[in-house]
């Protein structure tokens, strides 16, 4: 983050912090988180800044969400800069806009300004957006947005809400985060302590939810030192993820490397692994292959009850599904979704650590009811959980404690 250049007000100097929703990797959102004031003398320096953020978003392939709850408006200069910031963006997708004050949301929308769509809320935006997605799908092959490029697709709506929908998820969690971080460190504001999290996360490639997770939930610390006498672990001796060459300081590209080698140990066109959020005790989706969009915005709400994936991790053992349309332990809701997605047969594996706790699930779908994995199929796959249990438990104990030592020692120095 970096305040605009220019004169601005002093007491509220304008600031723009970006943020990639996590979990959706290539297909979620930016979000800028704009402060401060806004007047003709910073407009230049204000319209320059977005400009960069967006094109970020672009090369990204992210979709742009401005939350302007904690800006002052003021002039037209302002509303023309962003006038022809987002005239330059033809082509592109809309920049969505929410939680603007009255005064704010009252100038843009009288400006009636091209590539900008205005919300009151994150919830309203969801709610719009799910209807605009139902129309899309409801509308005649010769009307099919896909025959316009520059007009958003049916599953490009469809990825915004899942977006939004994970970013209203994760939102209280870094609230509470920015609030630990305060009161520990005396932060004069919510700002600093986000930034603070944003440089420990991508100092050690931890995803931003995992980060802040990890502070609401660990014990404080009691010193120089957050976690004294702590020694490095070796890298676990892992069976199968060994075989790839992955690197295990990398989350995502571990997480990636256990749905690829499910899918192939269970000969399945379609699955997806989630992970338990100590925060909020829930699982989370992480990577997922051969999902349509509904099914994946079913996940991401967190409809966990009367899931097989729900079942496993309750249990703590496997939970076989081999008839989608006639097993009693699913919900309606689930049982509807996984037969649009076109499964007829699931199986979820539990991963559990050391201790027997349930910290994630495996899940592969297949499209044939009937379809139960081998004995060596399930063999390998309990296998893999057991590998992924392993690598998880090192991957929090080391370079998840390695971020927050790092948060520790930058907010706790004194201010020279």
């Amino acid at each position: 983050m970096k305040p605009s250049s220019g004169r601005t007000a002093p007491t509220a100097p304008l600031v723009i912090e970006s943020s990639v929703v996590e979990g959706l990797p290539a297909e979620g959102a930016l979000l800028l988180r704009m402060s401060g004031s806004l007047d003709a003398h910073g407009a230049e320096a204000w319209s320059e800044e977005l400009r960069g953020h967006l094109e970020q978003a672009d090369r990204a392939g992210l979709r742009p969400v401005l939350d302007m709850a904690h800006v002052q408006l003021g002039g037209a200069a302002v509303l023309r800069t962003l006038s022809e910031t987002t005239r330059a963006r033809t082509g592109r997708p809309d920049l969505i806009i929410v939680r603007a004050r009255p005064g704010v949301r009252e100038a843009v929308h009288l400006a009636r300004l091209d590539g900008v769509r205005l919300y009151a809320t994150l919830d309203e935006a969801l709610r719009e957006l799910a209807r605009a997605a139902s129309r899309v799908e409801e509308l005649p092959a010769w009307h099919s947005p896909m025959a316009d490029p520059l007009r958003p697709s049916y599953d490009d709506l469809h990825k915004e809400v899942r977006a939004l929908r994970a970013r209203v998820r994760t939102a209280p969690v870094i609230g509470m985060a920015q609030g630990t971080l305060m009161v520990r460190y005396g932060l004069p504001d919510s700002g600093s302590a986000f930034r603070a999290l944003r440089e420990a996360s991508q100092r050690f490639n931890v995803p931003l939810r995992v980060l802040v997770s990890a502070v609401v939930v660990a014990r404080p610390p009691d010193g120089e030192v957050w976690f004294p006498g702590r020694r490095p672990l070796p890298v676990p001796q892992l069976r199968i993820l060994a075989r790839g060459g992955w690197d295990p300081r990398y989350r995502r590209q571990m997480t990636e490397a256990v749905l690829r080698e499910a899918l192939a140990v269970g000969q399945a066109p379609a699955g997806y692994v989630q992970f338990v959020d100590p925060a909020v005790h829930a699982l989370m989706l992480e990577t997922h292959h051969g999902c349509a969009e509904t099914f994946l915005d079913h996940l991401v709400r967190g409809r966990g009850d009367g899931t097989a994936d729900a079942a496993a991790r309750v249990r703590g053992r496997p939970v076989g599904v081999p008839d989608v349309s006639a097993d009693p332990r699913l919900s309606d809701d689930c049982r509807h979704t996984l037969l649009a997605n076109g499964t007829h047969a699931v199986q979820s594996v539990p991963v559990l650590s050391s201790a027997g706790t349930c910290t994630g699930v495996i899940t592969v779908l297949w499209p044939d009811a009937g379809h139960r994995p081998t004995a060596a199929q399930a063999e390998a796959l309990a296998l893999l959980a057991a590998d992924t249990s392993a690598w998880l438990s090192w991957y929090h104990r080391t370079v998840l404690l390695d971020a927050l030592e790092h948060l520790h020692g930058m907010l706790a120095r004194p201010v020279s």
